[in-house]
C-alpha cells in the first residue's frame, strides 16, 4: 500500500488508548468515528531507502573502541557487517585503516608474522578494521602480535564464520577482546527507523521474509523470495561446505528442510540421522556446523532438578524466519497456512527476537525451553541473574495460564504469554 505524509487507517481491533498509547502515535490530527470503527489520520514516516537503518550494536562497539583491544563481530553473510563496519570507520575520528580480508593482497602484506613487519604496516593507526578477517591464516595470534606490539592500536575484525575466526583468534585473544553478534534486523530497529505502526503493520511479512537488511529495499514478495532463495543456495551453504570437509552438499539441505518441518518442535538426533542415512556423530557434526555459520540456533531443557523435567532434548530454531522459509521454497502468506504451520512460525519469529534482543544488549541471558515427562511445557525460558522469565507464543488469541507443575516449581517466575495483540511490548519496544 503507497502511504502518503498522512494516511487515513482503521483500529487494528485495538481500543482507542491502548492504540495511541502501545504504538505511541506522536502526530495525530483527530479521531473520526465511524460505526463500530475507530479511524486515525496519524503521520506515518515511510522507510527511505538511501538512509540507512541504525544498527543497535553500533554504539556498543563504538564505545568500545580502546588501544590494546580487539572486537569481533560475528554473523551471517549478508546481515550487514561490512556496512557497520564502515560507519563506525567514518564516525571514528582518530588515524583508521580498512582491510579486507578476501584479498589475496591483505594476506599476503600480512603474512611476515613479526613485529618489525607490523609496525612499519600499522604505526600511527589508531583504529584497524578488517572485514571478513576469518579468511586470514593464523588470524588470532597476528592480531594479538599487532594490539601487544603497537602502541594506541585498536582492532576490529569480522567473520562469517564463527568456526574459523573464533576457533583462530579464540585462545590468543584471552583478555584481549569482546565478541558482539550482529544478526538480520531487529523489530525494534526496524520500529526505531520507520515507526511502530508501521512495523506492527508489516508482521506477517517477517513472519515469511524475515528482516535481512536488503530485503528493505526490494518491493515485489517474488523478488524477496529469489533473494532469499540465493542467500541459502550461495552465501550459506556456501560457507558451510567450505569449513571442516564437508563435501556433501545435498544431505545438508536435507537436513535443513527435515529442521524446517520441526521448528518449535524437540528434535531426535537419531531419528534425523536415520531419516538421512548418516551416522549420529556426522548428523551432530552437521547441526554443529549449522550453528557456526549463524543459520541455526539449540535450545536446551530447563531443570532445577526436579525429576519429571525433560533435560536431555533440545529444539532447533532458525535465526530468520525468511531463510526456513527459503529451505523449504514456501512462501505463501501467513494467513493462508494452517494453525500448525502459524504457531511455528510465530515461535521462531519471537524467539529470534528475544536472541537479538540479547545480543544488542550484551545481555548473559541463558535460553531454554521447559517440558515435563508428562507434557506440560513452556516455549521459552530466559533465565538472568537467577530470575526466570516464561514466554507461551500463541499465534492466535488463546490466553493461557502457566502449566502448574512450572507454577508450584518456580512460585517466583514471571509468565508471559506473546500474541499478536501484545508481542511489541516484548521485543523492547
Amino acid at each position: 500500500m503507497q502511504l502518503n505524509e498522512f494516511t487515513l487507517i482503521r483500529s487494528i481491533q485495538l481500543n482507542e488508548f491502548t492504540l495511541i498509547h502501545s504504538i505511541r502515535l506522536k502526530e495525530f490530527t483527530f479521531l473520526v468515528g465511524l460505526s463500530t470503527y475507530k479511524f486515525y489520520i496519524c503521520r506515518v514516516n515511510r522507510i527511505k531507502k538511501n538512509m540507512a537503518i541504525e544498527r543497535t550494536l553500533k554504539h556498543q562497539i563504538a564505545a568500545r573502541i580502546k588501544p590494546q583491544k580487539v572486537m569481533l563481530i560475528f554473523g551471517a553473510r549478508r546481515v550487514g557487517k561490512t556496512l557497520l563496519l564502515r560507519e563506525i570507520l567514518d564516525e571514528f575520528k582518530g588515524k583508521k585503516l580498512l582491510l579486507n580480508g578476501e584479498s589475496a593482497d591483505t594476506a599476503r602484506m600480512i603474512a611476515d608474522k613479526s613485529i618489525s613487519n607490523y609496525k612499519r604496516l600499522f604505526a600511527g593507526i589508531d583504529l584497524l578494521a578488517i572485514d571478513e578477517a576469518q579468511h586470514i591464516p593464523d588470524i588470532g595470534m597476528k592480531l594479538k602480535l599487532m594490539v601487544d606490539e603497537i602502541p594506541g592500536l585498536a582492532i576490529i575484525a569480522t567473520g562469517s564464520s564463527s568456526f574459523d575466526l573464533q576457533n583462530q583468534a579464540g585462545e590468543p585473544l584471552v583478555g584481549r577482546c569482546t565478541r558482539f553478534f550482529l544478526t538480520p534486523f531487529s523489530f525494534k530497529e526496524l520500529s526505531d527507523h520507520n515507526s511502530v505502526f508501521e512495523t506492527i503493520s508489516n508482521i506477517d511479512s517477517h513472519l515469511i521474509y524475515g528482516c535481512y537488511p536488503e530485503l528493505i529495499s526490494i518491493e515485489s514478495s517474488e523478488e524477496q523470495a529469489r533473494y532469499l532463495t540465493e542467500i541459502v543456495d550461495s552465501y550459506l551453504l556456501r560457507d558451510i561446505l567450505a569449513v571442516d570437509g564437508i563435501k556433501n552438499a545435498q544431505k545438508m539441505h536435507d537436513l535443513l528442510r527435515l529442521i524446517a518441518y520441526q521448528v518449535g518442535s524437540e528434535v531426535s538426533i537419531d531419528e534425523l540421522g536415520k531419516q538421512l542415512g548418516i551416522s549420529r556423530n556426522t548428523t551432530e557434526r552437521y547441526l554443529d556446523l549449522l550453528q557456526k555459520v549463524f543459520v541455526l540456533y539449540r535450545l536446551g531443557g530447563y531443570s532445577n532438578n526436579l525429576r519429571k523435567e525433560v533435560t536431555k532434548s533440545s529444539k532447533l530454531y532458525f535465526q530468520d524466519n525468511g531463510i526456513r522459509n527459503a529451505v523449504l521454497n514456501d512462501f505463501r502468506p501467513f494467513a493462508d497456512r494452517s494453525s500448525e504451520e502459524r504457531g511455528a512460525l510465530w515461535e521462531n519469529f519471537i524467539i529470534s527476537e528475544r536472541m537479538k534482543m540479547k545480543h544488542n544488549n550484551l545481555a548473559s541471558t541463558n535460553m531454554f525451553f521447559w517440558r515435563t515427562y508428562d507434557q506440560q511445557e513452556i516455549d521459552l525460558i530466559e533465565e538472568n541473574n537467577n530470575n526466570l522469565t516464561a514466554f507461551e507464543m500463541k499465534a492466535g488469541k488463546k490466553n493461557p495460564k502457566a502449566p502448574k507443575a512450572f507454577a508450584d516449581a518456580y512460585p517466583n517466575a514471571k509468565f508471559n504469554v506473546v500474541n499478536k495483540e501484545n508481542f511489541w511490548e516484548y521485543l523492547g519496544v
